[in-house]
């Protein structure tokens, strides 16, 4: 189950990433964040209104360690999709969204040493090998020529977007409900707090850039139908299994994002980056056996 969930995930974040980095050219980067958030709340709704007339059950108690965990997520989700935003206009849009899954290396470091996370032999070498495949795309010229400041920016972004999914899957774990429901739940709080911040932010700092959005309603609305519904995919998954490991296999995204830059973005694609992508296809493979 946390293998679909995995990969209905990583097919709807590549396609939220293309409407993200297609956006970046128009809109500034605070706008492309809300973008990510705007229409998602009502569909979480509807998911967790759909789950509770398939299966009902109790309203979930709402304790402060849950809420510090929804709060500590929601932060670090938006300053992650800030700083992808940033990788967008330094590198294409494939390079910069396979910098963003260096999450998976972070999370299992971070997992093992703060959150009780366990992870095989196979599981680690999985991790470790994708962990090297994303940083040989922060590179213009191979191992020799790595972009510094492309790279800190990669590990950042992988770092917020890692803390993001450990503080998601303690606070789902803390509901004591079915496994949809409380990912649900979760969910909806999320999306909810990062638009009611961003919204107000704009509307303090700069209105032109909600005027920029609703100029553009048909990319905005596909950036946030396919970020709730990949953040479906992803908090179900990480209600059921370890981050680390939804993580890695997760950088099967990267295969979607590579037929989308090519096929519908036609951005070229360099042989380096090629063979990174089938390296994380390698770590994917060998946290499933793991």
């Amino acid at each position: 189950m946390w293998i679909f969930f995995t990969f209905l995930a990583a097919f709807m974040q590549a396609w939220r990433n293309a409407f993200q980095s297609q956006l970046s050219k128009e809109v500034k980067v605070a706008g492309v964040t809300l973008a990510r958030f705007l229409w998602a709340g009502p569909i979480a709704a509807l998911y967790l209104g759909s789950l509770y007339l398939w299966q009902p059950v109790a309203m979930p108690e709402i304790s402060l360690q849950f809420s510090l965990y929804v709060l500590g997520a929601s932060a670090a989700q938006i300053l992650a999709t800030v700083l992808l935003v940033r990788l967008f206009k330094l590198k294409n849009f494939a390079v910069g969204a396979g910098l963003a899954k260096s999450e998976a290396l972070v999370a299992a470091v971070l997992g093992v040493l703060f959150f009780g996370t366990q992870l095989s032999g196979l599981g680690w070498l999985g991790v470790i090998i994708g962990g090297l495949a994303v940083f040989m795309m922060s590179s213009a010229k191979g191992l020799r020529g790595i972009s510094f400041k492309t790279a800190f920016i990669g590990l950042a972004c992988g770092t917020g977007f890692a803390l993001t999914s450990l503080w998601v899957r303690q606070a789902s774990l803390i509901l004591d409900l079915p496994f949809p429901h409380r990912a649900a739940w979760v969910l909806l709080f999320v999306i909810t707090i990062q638009t009611l911040v961003l919204l107000a932010y704009l509307l303090i700092t700069d209105k032109q850039v909600l005027t920029a959005l609703i100029e553009r309603p048909k990319l905005t609305l596909l950036t946030s139908i396919t970020s709730c519904l990949g953040s479906i995919g992803w908090f179900s998954a990480m209600s059921l299994q370890s981050v680390p490991y939804v993580k890695t296999l997760g950088q099967i995204e990267v295969f979607f994002t590579l037929l989308i830059a090519m096929f519908w973005l036609k951005q070229k694609v360099k042989i380096k980056d090629m063979l990174a992508l089938l390296l994380i296809a390698l770590a994917a493979v060998l946290v499933m056996w793991s």
